[in-house]
């Protein structure tokens, strides 16, 4: 697959540049990306990218009241709360916050990108409690928590207790949740305290093993905005893995621990990919699966989304060959087997369009010839009759010749 090969240096060039241009400080950001995925279902390797088997890739439905919506911008108020008076976060009434408790003063809210300490207890409407929790630690912005609590405290000052009304929008939207038990569409009403707040460790002198596991957690959280279909925090959750696992180190690094953090890497990138094909961003797909291949030319699972896709581009003559290539490494895959008939019945279809196209440009071929056919017989016959003509003006000539002889 020489396309391929050709590909993988400047895609994988291009995915470096806006992978590492991220900067944790001040946050994560949502990476400009998104398209549709596949699992194949009869993968050997046991599931590595921790995602279930999907159906066929192809638009990615866009999850609606989803657990995280688009997240606003520092809207964050300049002045304390009053007590018990609620505070109207997005201006929806979707997610609101009352303050219990008052906290230590303005300047000590806690900053996107810090990591942050919580006690959290966590009711259903009807004052059922479905959670709590008196240490609960997260990275405030990362889209660790659901998005009220990610947006609600970052407005708590240090040792604030608050009331949280959230609607299912900005909690567990309409898939809900089997931990904490939460049924689809609840709103939930939350009572948090900020314990802590602590500026994130310097992943350049982050111990390798510690590297691995956060980003392992990162990559963990992203396969959940991905099962509820947020596919955008999917992606950003992927990157921020990514961004840990590609950082620079100033510890010693083991050729062991260098090979756990490139498979968390590649992991991200073909989940990353595969939230990607469902926001139909497919150059961004592309640029991820070449990443994937740079490292690991025969990853079944790249191959297979890069013949995806080609063939969404309407590529099918590549997306064929790539595919091949996928089912030469497993020729008992199901899902490769499918997509290839689907794939050689349009690209059947497509030189058909393209035959008749060519064929209304050019005229009728049948007409062509029957002109270009009768052409030698005219000439042809053209030349006899030539020919008898001057035959008969010469022994005309030689006749009237003897006669004028015979005469003298």
């Amino acid at each position: 697959m020489a396309d391929v090969e050709e590909t993988l240096v400047s895609g994988a060039g291009d995915h470096q540049n806006s992978t590492t241009s991220m900067k944790r400080s001040g946050g994560a950001l949502l990476l400009d990306s998104g398209e549709d995925f596949e699992m194949l279902e009869n993968s050997d390797d046991g599931g590595d990218d921790d995602l279930p088997p999907l159906e066929d890739a192809g638009g990615g439905e866009k999850a609606q009241g989803s657990e995280n919506a688009a997240q606003p911008k520092d809207s964050v108020p300049e002045v304390s709360a009053p007590m018990d008076e609620w505070v109207d976060i997005l201006g929806s009434g979707l997610l609101r916050k009352k303050v219990l408790e008052g906290g230590e003063g303005l300047d000590t809210r806690p900053k996107r990108g810090q990591n942050v300490q919580i006690k959290l207890k966590t009711s259903l409407s009807d004052g059922t409690v479905v959670e709590e929790d008196s240490e609960l630690s997260f990275t405030l912005g990362d889209g660790d928590v659901i998005q009220a609590l990610d947006l609600a405290v970052q407005l708590m000052e240090m040792g604030e207790k608050a009331l949280v009304e959230a609607d299912a929008k900005y909690a567990y939207g309409c898939v809900g949740s089997a931990f904490p038990q939460v049924p689809p569409n609840s709103s939930l009403s939350m009572e948090v305290q900020l314990l802590s707040a602590l500026d994130a460790p310097d992943l350049e002198l982050m111990k390798p093993e510690d590297r691995i596991t956060l980003a392992g957690e990162k990559r963990e959280r992203g396969n959940t905005h991905y099962q509820r279909g947020d596919y955008a925090f999917a992606v950003n959750s992927y990157g921020l893995a990514l961004q840990i696992t590609e950082a620079s180190s100033k510890v010693n690094i083991t050729p062991e621990e260098e090979v756990e953090l490139l498979d968390v890497k590649v992991k991200c990138l073909n989940n990353m990919a595969a939230a990607q094909l469902k926001l139909e961003h497919y150059e961004a797909a592309m640029r991820s699966c070449v990443s994937v291949l740079v490292h690991q030319p025969e990853n079944v699972k790249a191959l297979f989304r890069y013949g995806k896709v080609l063939a969404l581009k309407g590529e099918f003559a590549e997306a064929i060959r790539t595919l091949k290539r996928a089912l030469k490494l497993e020729p008992s895959n199901k899902t490769i087997h499918a997509e290839l008939s689907k794939l050689a019945k349009k690209h059947s279809e497509q030189k058909g369009a393209e035959q008749a196209m060519y064929k209304k440009m050019l005229g009728n071929p049948s007409d062509v010839y029957s002109v270009t056919s009768q052409q030698p017989k005219a000439s042809w016959s053209f030349s006899w009759k030539w020919l008898f003509g001057a035959t008969a003006v010469a022994i005309g000539g030689v006749a009237l010749s003897v006669v004028i002889a015979a005469r003298n």
